[in-house]
């Protein structure tokens, strides 16, 4: 059995999209999150989820914190934007490519959605296994 001094110190987050205001269901999770950490002397960190950069907008990013500022739930950290980080991550995704860990998928959305109708007609998980591998022809 651990000690509690052995225990990992808990860290809970919540991950908004800011496509729109907080619903019920990002409340419930916020505030379960919030709970567990505070009932376990942890901390409950906040990162939206601003990646999607057609469909993210200021109004939903305010109305999300304004929705948890009305519950009373404040992050015990500065919260962090994922768009951010975007240089970082590209530096990782390139750094798997080199390595062999990653591959480039350069099947059209159309494609997937074909693919996604296919597995579901088939009552399968869309794999994305054996992707198209290199870039479609330019001639």
């Amino acid at each position: 059995m651990t000690s509690p001094s052995s225990t990992p110190a808990v860290v809970t987050r919540f991950a908004p999209s800011p496509t729109g205001s907080l619903h019920i269901g990002g409340a419930r999770t916020a505030l379960f999150n919030y709970l567990y950490a505070k009932g376990r002397n942890g901390k409950f960190l906040i990162r939206v989820e601003d990646t999607d950069r057609e469909r993210s907008t200021d109004e939903a990013v305010k109305a999300i914190f304004d929705g948890l500022s009305w519950l009373e739930l404040f992050a015990d950290e500065e919260p962090i934007f994922q768009f951010s980080r975007a240089d970082r991550h590209r530096e990782v995704v390139n750094e798997l490519l080199e390595r062999g860990a990653a591959y480039r998928d350069f099947t059209s959305a159309e494609e997937t959605g074909r693919l996604r109708d296919l597995a579901k007609a088939e009552r399968r998980t869309l794999s994305r296994r054996g992707a198209t591998a290199s870039p479609p022809s330019t001639t």
